[in-house]
């Protein structure tokens, strides 16, 4: 269930807000826009422990929706304490139905503000990512000054600093596989599929590159958008 809950933070975070990822290195993770933190997750061995805090402003649209939350957030609502910055609501999450909650506690926080990628000349991979966004791609979608500015980003998500590999695309003559069927494509013929996103299974760890759980590790806003939404599934809607 642990597994569950971080994958679906980060889909909802990253899908939904445009932030930096700001970590202490151990067992803190913040989401901010500037200055203002709009969610604290306390990583903890067998439980995630979310802060939110409202103002005054989010406090009283709260006491309007009240009737839609479970006791179990009102009863954190109540018994948090109010400073001069707001009401502390430390909230262990112990299943989706919670978090289910929690993304719309955030949502009053703060109104989701990621700009979808442009879909006029998507270019989309049988895995599901999106080829004309990726640094490897060869199709002319990405300019010389934007991949090296893509190497930075990369490099700094990831660790990783050879980016030269240059692939056309599934199935055309400069697929990176030399007409040999990638390690996805391979698990989705294995299923009776051609392609990944076609399985019953999809999205899984095999179709995927970009991690999606919650971890102490600091990323800059556009190195989520540009490093890892790209190759993610769906890239969480946008």
């Amino acid at each position: 269930m642990l597994n569950k809950i971080s994958e679906e933070t980060m889909r909802f975070m990253r899908g939904k807000y445009r932030l930096d990822e700001l970590s202490d290195g151990k067992n803190e993770l913040k989401f901010r826009q500037g200055k203002k933190t709009i969610l604290t997750i306390n990583i903890h061995e067998d439980k995630f422990t979310f802060l939110v805090i409202f103002g005054r402003a989010e406090r009283e649209k709260f006491v309007q929706e009240r009737h839609n939350f479970s006791k179990y957030i009102q009863d954190y609502y109540d018994n948090s304490k109010t400073y001069h910055d707001g009401k502390w609501m430390f909230i262990d999450v112990t299943s989706l139905d919670v978090l289910d909650e929690i993304k719309r506690l955030i949502m009053i926080k703060k109104k989701p503000n990621r700009k979808p990628f442009p879909k006029e000349n998507a270019v989309y991979g049988k895995c599901g990512h999106r080829c004309d966004l990726c640094i490897h791609f060869a199709g002319g979608t990405i300019s010389d000054e934007f991949r090296k500015e893509l190497e930075d980003r990369l490099t700094r998500v990831w660790n990783i600093t050879d980016w030269s590999m240059r692939c056309s695309g599934c199935g055309t003559s400069g697929c990176h596989t030399n007409d040999e069927l990638c390690d996805q494509l391979k698990c989705a013929k294995e299923k009776g599929c051609d392609t990944c996103v076609a399985c019953k299974e999809y999205p899984c760890s095999n179709a995927t590159a970009a991690s999606s759980k919650i971890e102490a590790k600091s990323i800059l806003a556009d190195d989520v958008t540009w490093a890892i939404l790209p190759f993610v599934p769906n890239q969480y809607g946008n």
